[in-house]
């Protein structure tokens, strides 16, 4: 135990690591709450929850590594990428947990927020008018009807761990709840399309490619002006204005 790694830190939370325990830090007690109860509610593997004393909780690391993370190489084999899709199924078709998600909002809720969103993004000239135009229509497909599913919330690439071509653990589900299927599984593979293939075999069941590339559209779209504001990059490569540019 050599050193403390920030792992992320923003103002509304931060994770660190010290050796094989990770310290989550969230101004939000709510968030961790909804964490703790997803966790134990969902059938997929996850973290083991060391202690917790607000507003910091202490959970174990995961065997394997993370599948990748957006804007850099993905990691996992085909199979892996297959059993992850299976895990992700697993969860979606698990009994709903009491609460809406991240991926539960509603569609005159995700239309408003999207509206709002696009017009700051014009008007400050952080993104091309005619790039989010198009993304914005594209996002549309994703403001329909859909069944309630148990979904993660907030599941990118970097918070699946696989150790070979087996789905070790999921891990940050402070946004968990009722919501929208596609949407995790369009969080998942954002950035990484050239493994929806793999994932939707491992899944099992037929989905809307419109959907899916709706909510790439949408995800990119609602995080471009917020990563800027928090020190993370949006325009690296392969990250959320490349997918926003894939549209086009």
């Amino acid at each position: 135990m050599d050193e403390v790694e920030v792992v992320v830190a923003h103002s509304e939370r931060a994770t660190l690591r010290v050796g094989d325990v990770f310290l989550k830090v969230d101004a939000d007690q709510a968030r961790i709450d909804a964490e703790v109860e997803a966790m134990s509610l969902a059938p997929v593997p996850t973290p083991e929850i060391l202690w917790r004393r607000p507003p910091v909780l202490a959970i174990a690391a995961l065997p394997g590594a993370a599948l990748g993370r957006l804007g850099g190489p993905a990691t996992g084999s085909s199979a892996a990428w297959a059993a992850a899709g299976a895990a992700i199924r697993t969860l979606h078709d698990a009994p709903l947990p009491p609460r809406p998600g991240r991926a539960g909002r509603s569609a005159t809720a995700l239309a408003a927020e999207l509206d709002a969103e696009c017009e700051l993004l014009m008007t400050s000239g952080l993104l091309a008018a005619d790039l989010v135009t198009r993304n914005r229509r594209v996002a549309e497909a994703a403001l329909r009807p859909w069944t309630p599913a148990f979904t993660h919330g907030d599941l990118q690439i970097a918070h699946v761990f696989v150790d070979g071509d087996e789905v070790t653990g999921i891990i940050d589900w402070s946004e968990a709840g009722q919501g929208d299927a596609l949407h995790d599984l369009a969080t998942f593979t954002l950035g990484h399309e050239e493994h929806l293939d793999d994932v939707l075999a491992g899944y099992g069941t037929d989905v809307d490619l419109d959907v899916i590339h709706a909510w790439w559209s949408m995800r990119s779209l609602l995080a471009v002006r917020w990563l800027t504001e928090h020190g993370f990059d949006p325009f690296a490569a392969g990250c959320e204005v490349d997918v926003l540019r894939s549209r086009m």
